[in-house]
């Protein structure tokens, strides 16, 4: 999945003359924190609702050349992962998209990318989750793999989380079985760490979904 596959029509480019308390009211119909401002199609920067309240300057406009705004962007053929990092670390509603000519194409929303994720990562799939600690050097992808598989299930997703003050990994495993029983016992008898795993489909899926759809509501006020 690259970036300009995941572009949302429905937010509009402010432009550099319009004024600021269009803006506010543009970002508070669209549920974002952030507009780009794009002359034709030369993107020029990001405004956020707190540039313009800490301005004051509602009926000015956004941009009249003579401010920087940030200008933090993706080009359309990048991967998806890479517009997580850059919303992350920015702290971002939403990431302007380039194409190669440097011309704005759209933006990529927050919210967009938290659905394409729990999709991504099965999260909403009737099915197990499994939590190993292993050391950095013990990582087999195929040996795990081949653990779940030998007790007749599939790995949905598998993401790993590391800490750079430890050389430990942590690894969460989505399977297509609800009952996990026989794959817990094949990974305890490989001396494998488990840290947690959940099996219920009613208790887990039913709490994931609410958790999901919370979070999604979140995004949106």
């Amino acid at each position: 999945m690259i970036a300009k596959d995941l572009i949302n029509d429905t937010v509009i480019a402010l432009r550099p003359s319009d004024i600021g308390s269009d803006a506010l009211g543009l970002m508070d119909e669209l549920r974002v924190s952030h507009l780009p401002v794009v002359n034709e199609l030369e993107y020029i920067g990001l405004i956020s609702d707190s540039d313009i309240y800490n301005r004051g300057e509602f009926e000015q406009a956004v941009w009249d050349g003579k401010i920087t705004l940030i200008k933090p962007y993706i080009y359309e053929n990048q991967h998806f992962y890479d517009a997580m990092l850059i919303i992350s670390e920015q702290k971002l509603s939403l990431l302007p998209v380039l194409n190669v000519k440097n011309h704005y194409m759209g933006v990529i929303t927050l919210t967009g990318l938290v659905q394409k994720l729990s999709a991504i990562a099965s999260l909403i799939n009737p099915g197990g989750i499994i939590v190993l600690e292993i050391n950095q050097k013990d990582y087999l992808l195929t040996e795990i793999a081949g653990i779940v598989e030998s007790n007749d299930a599939k790995i949905l997703s598998l993401y790993i989380t590391s800490h750079p003050d430890s050389t430990k990994l942590e690894l969460t495993i989505k399977v297509n079985r609800v009952d996990i029983g026989a794959i817990l016992q094949t990974f305890y008898r490989y001396n494998y760490t488990v840290k947690a795993s959940w099996s219920k489909e009613d208790s887990f899926s039913d709490g994931l979904q609410d958790r999901f759809d919370s979070l999604m509501n979140y995004l949106n006020i």
